[in-house]
Protein backbone atom coordinates (compact mmCIF):
# COMPACT_ATOMS: atom_id res chain seq x y z
CA UNK A 1 0.00 0.00 0.00
CA UNK A 2 2.90 2.07 -0.79
CA UNK A 3 5.60 3.35 -3.54
CA UNK A 4 8.35 5.23 -2.86
CA UNK A 5 11.98 6.00 -4.46
CA UNK A 6 15.40 6.36 -2.96
CA UNK A 7 18.15 8.08 -4.87
CA UNK A 8 21.36 10.14 -4.67
CA UNK A 9 22.70 12.63 -6.77
CA UNK A 10 25.86 11.75 -8.63
CA UNK A 11 26.41 16.01 -8.36
CA UNK A 12 25.92 17.28 -5.16
CA UNK A 13 25.90 13.96 -3.00
CA UNK A 14 22.43 14.93 -1.53
CA UNK A 15 20.40 11.56 -0.91
CA UNK A 16 16.62 11.34 -0.31
CA UNK A 17 13.61 9.90 -0.35
CA UNK A 18 9.70 10.35 -1.62
CA UNK A 19 6.84 7.67 -0.57
CA UNK A 20 3.22 8.34 -0.31
CA UNK A 21 0.46 5.24 0.66
CA UNK A 22 -2.59 4.91 1.42
CA UNK A 23 -2.50 4.92 5.58
CA UNK A 24 -1.80 7.92 7.73
CA UNK A 25 1.53 9.95 8.47
CA UNK A 26 3.95 7.67 5.93
CA UNK A 27 6.88 10.10 6.45
CA UNK A 28 6.96 9.15 10.17
CA UNK A 29 7.97 5.81 9.98
CA UNK A 30 9.02 5.12 6.00
CA UNK A 31 11.51 7.10 4.68
CA UNK A 32 15.37 7.56 6.34
CA UNK A 33 18.48 9.26 5.09
CA UNK A 34 21.73 10.22 6.31
CA UNK A 35 24.37 12.56 4.61
CA UNK A 36 26.95 11.13 3.23
CA UNK A 37 25.53 7.44 3.91
CA UNK A 38 22.66 6.87 1.78
CA UNK A 39 18.91 6.39 1.89
CA UNK A 40 16.10 3.78 2.85
CA UNK A 41 12.49 3.28 2.42
CA UNK A 42 11.48 0.61 4.86
CA UNK A 43 7.08 -0.12 4.39
CA UNK A 44 4.39 -2.81 3.22
CA UNK A 45 4.19 -3.40 7.58
CA UNK A 46 6.84 -1.11 8.58
CA UNK A 47 9.34 -2.07 10.82
CA UNK A 48 11.27 1.22 11.87
CA UNK A 49 13.98 0.11 13.34
CA UNK A 50 15.55 -1.15 9.73
CA UNK A 51 16.43 2.28 8.50
CA UNK A 52 18.63 3.23 10.99
CA UNK A 53 20.18 -0.12 11.55
CA UNK A 54 20.88 -0.41 7.63
CA UNK A 55 22.46 3.38 7.96
CA UNK A 56 24.60 2.88 10.57
CA UNK A 57 25.79 -0.45 8.76
CA UNK A 58 26.46 1.78 5.46
CA UNK A 59 28.40 4.52 7.47
CA UNK A 60 30.39 1.38 8.75
CA UNK A 61 31.61 1.12 5.34
CA UNK A 62 29.17 -1.88 3.99
CA UNK A 63 27.68 -1.68 0.65
CA UNK A 64 23.87 -1.27 -0.36
CA UNK A 65 23.74 -5.06 -0.46
CA UNK A 66 25.93 -5.99 2.34
CA UNK A 67 24.10 -3.65 4.32
CA UNK A 68 20.47 -4.97 3.90
CA UNK A 69 21.61 -8.79 4.04
CA UNK A 70 23.10 -8.22 7.25
CA UNK A 71 20.07 -6.38 8.58
CA UNK A 72 17.80 -9.18 7.62
CA UNK A 73 19.21 -11.51 8.39
CA UNK A 74 17.30 -13.98 10.97
CA UNK A 75 14.94 -11.06 11.34
CA UNK A 76 11.85 -11.87 12.66
CA UNK A 77 8.65 -11.08 10.93
CA UNK A 78 11.06 -10.03 7.68
CA UNK A 79 8.92 -11.76 5.65
CA UNK A 80 6.01 -8.68 5.63
CA UNK A 81 8.40 -5.89 5.31
CA UNK A 82 9.28 -4.42 1.34
CA UNK A 83 12.69 -2.68 1.95
CA UNK A 84 14.88 -0.39 -0.83
CA UNK A 85 18.11 0.89 -0.11
CA UNK A 86 20.99 3.74 -2.12
CA UNK A 87 24.23 3.93 -0.66
CA UNK A 88 26.94 6.77 -1.44
CA UNK A 89 27.87 5.47 -4.84
CA UNK A 90 24.42 5.07 -5.65
CA UNK A 91 24.42 1.34 -5.72
CA UNK A 92 21.08 -0.18 -4.47
CA UNK A 93 19.69 -2.84 -3.20
CA UNK A 94 15.85 -4.40 -1.88
CA UNK A 95 13.92 -6.51 -0.73
CA UNK A 96 10.44 -7.91 -0.83
CA UNK A 97 9.18 -10.39 1.77
CA UNK A 98 6.61 -13.34 0.32
CA UNK A 99 4.04 -11.50 2.51
CA UNK A 100 4.54 -8.53 0.85
CA UNK A 101 0.54 -7.49 -0.32
CA UNK A 102 -0.94 -7.26 -3.71
CA UNK A 103 0.66 -6.67 -6.74
CA UNK A 104 4.34 -5.68 -5.67
CA UNK A 105 7.37 -4.30 -7.97
CA UNK A 106 10.87 -2.86 -7.86
CA UNK A 107 13.14 -1.33 -10.46
CA UNK A 108 16.30 -0.22 -9.96
CA UNK A 109 18.28 2.60 -12.23
CA UNK A 110 21.07 5.27 -12.16
CA UNK A 111 21.04 6.32 -8.29
CA UNK A 112 17.68 4.88 -7.89
CA UNK A 113 15.36 2.62 -6.92
CA UNK A 114 11.90 2.91 -6.83
CA UNK A 115 9.92 0.19 -5.14
CA UNK A 116 6.12 -0.25 -4.27
CA UNK A 117 3.59 -2.84 -3.25
CA UNK A 118 -0.77 -2.98 -3.32
CA UNK A 119 -0.31 -1.59 -7.04
CA UNK A 120 -2.70 -0.64 -9.55
CA UNK A 121 -0.10 -1.98 -12.26
CA UNK A 122 3.47 -3.57 -11.61
CA UNK A 123 5.23 -0.41 -14.20
CA UNK A 124 4.57 2.16 -11.47
CA UNK A 125 8.60 2.20 -10.29
CA UNK A 126 9.44 2.00 -13.83
CA UNK A 127 7.68 5.06 -14.51
CA UNK A 128 9.39 6.55 -11.35
CA UNK A 129 13.18 5.74 -12.67
CA UNK A 130 12.48 6.90 -15.45
CA UNK A 131 11.02 10.19 -14.50
CA UNK A 132 14.28 10.59 -12.05
CA UNK A 133 16.77 9.74 -14.74
CA UNK A 134 15.12 12.57 -16.76
CA UNK A 135 16.35 15.31 -15.00
CA UNK A 136 19.95 14.69 -13.87
CA UNK A 137 20.67 19.34 -13.83
CA UNK A 138 17.03 19.40 -11.08
CA UNK A 139 17.54 19.41 -7.57
CA UNK A 140 17.83 16.00 -5.86
CA UNK A 141 14.27 17.16 -3.99
CA UNK A 142 12.38 17.85 -7.46
CA UNK A 143 14.01 14.81 -8.89
CA UNK A 144 12.40 12.78 -6.39
CA UNK A 145 8.89 14.31 -6.31
CA UNK A 146 8.56 14.11 -10.04
CA UNK A 147 9.27 10.98 -9.83
CA UNK A 148 6.27 10.21 -7.65
CA UNK A 149 4.12 12.14 -9.65
CA UNK A 150 5.22 10.03 -12.51
CA UNK A 151 4.34 6.74 -10.30
CA UNK A 152 1.07 7.90 -9.65
CA UNK A 153 0.44 9.07 -13.37
CA UNK A 154 0.80 5.63 -14.46
CA UNK A 155 -1.56 4.30 -11.45
CA UNK A 156 -0.32 4.26 -7.95
CA UNK A 157 -2.03 2.29 -5.74
CA UNK A 158 -5.08 -0.13 -6.37
CA UNK A 159 -6.68 2.68 -3.89
CA UNK A 160 -6.42 6.44 -3.37
CA UNK A 161 -2.96 7.65 -1.24
CA UNK A 162 -3.67 9.88 1.58
CA UNK A 163 -0.04 10.94 3.17
CA UNK A 164 3.68 11.70 1.74
CA UNK A 165 6.69 12.48 2.66
CA UNK A 166 9.87 13.98 0.81
CA UNK A 167 13.06 13.77 2.98
CA UNK A 168 16.36 15.18 1.47
CA UNK A 169 20.00 14.89 3.14
CA UNK A 170 23.09 16.67 1.97
CA UNK A 171 25.93 18.37 4.21
CA UNK A 172 24.81 18.25 7.88
CA UNK A 173 23.45 15.90 10.03
CA UNK A 174 20.09 17.57 9.88
CA UNK A 175 17.62 17.22 6.85
CA UNK A 176 18.22 19.68 3.88
CA UNK A 177 14.61 18.87 3.05
CA UNK A 178 12.17 17.09 5.55
CA UNK A 179 8.33 18.02 4.32
CA UNK A 180 5.59 15.58 4.88
CA UNK A 181 1.72 15.59 4.07
CA UNK A 182 0.61 13.41 6.83
CA UNK A 183 -3.25 13.44 6.14
CA UNK A 184 -4.89 14.50 2.66
CA UNK A 185 -8.31 13.19 1.53
CA UNK A 186 -8.03 13.62 -2.16
CA UNK A 187 -4.29 14.13 -3.17
CA UNK A 188 -1.69 13.97 -0.41
CA UNK A 189 1.55 14.17 -3.67
CA UNK A 190 0.04 18.12 -4.67
CA UNK A 191 -0.39 19.61 -1.13
CA UNK A 192 3.45 18.06 -0.59
CA UNK A 193 4.12 19.67 -4.64
CA UNK A 194 2.84 22.72 -3.04
CA UNK A 195 5.09 22.64 -0.15
CA UNK A 196 8.43 22.25 -2.28
CA UNK A 197 7.42 25.50 -4.12
CA UNK A 198 7.23 27.45 -1.10
CA UNK A 199 10.24 25.51 0.41
CA UNK A 200 12.80 25.75 -2.30
CA UNK A 201 12.87 29.38 -2.25
CA UNK A 202 14.00 29.87 1.65
CA UNK A 203 16.11 26.39 1.94
CA UNK A 204 19.48 27.85 1.31
CA UNK A 205 18.64 30.79 4.01
CA UNK A 206 17.62 28.01 7.14
CA UNK A 207 20.81 26.30 5.86
CA UNK A 208 22.61 29.54 6.92
CA UNK A 209 20.83 30.60 9.57
CA UNK A 210 22.11 27.38 11.51
CA UNK A 211 25.93 28.05 10.54
CA UNK A 212 25.94 31.45 10.46
CA UNK A 213 22.75 33.61 11.75
CA UNK A 214 24.69 37.03 11.68
CA UNK A 215 25.04 36.74 8.04
CA UNK A 216 21.81 35.04 7.77
CA UNK A 217 18.62 36.86 5.55
CA UNK A 218 15.72 37.91 7.81
CA UNK A 219 12.44 35.63 8.29
CA UNK A 220 10.56 38.93 6.56
CA UNK A 221 8.15 38.67 9.28
CA UNK A 222 7.09 41.53 11.54
CA UNK A 223 9.02 42.67 13.97
CA UNK A 224 12.53 40.68 12.03
CA UNK A 225 13.90 43.91 10.53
Amino acid sequence: MTFAVAARCSRTGMVGVAITTSSICVAARCPWVRAGVGAVATQNLTDPVLGPEILDLLAGGKGAAEALADAIKGRPNIEHRQLAVIDRTGAAAHYTGEKTLGTNAVVAGRDCIAVGNLLATAEVPKAMVQTFEAGPELHLAERLLQALEGGLAVGGEVGPVHSAGLLVAHEQIWPLVDLRVDWHDDDPIAGLRRLWQAYQPQMADYVARALDPGAAASYGVPGDE
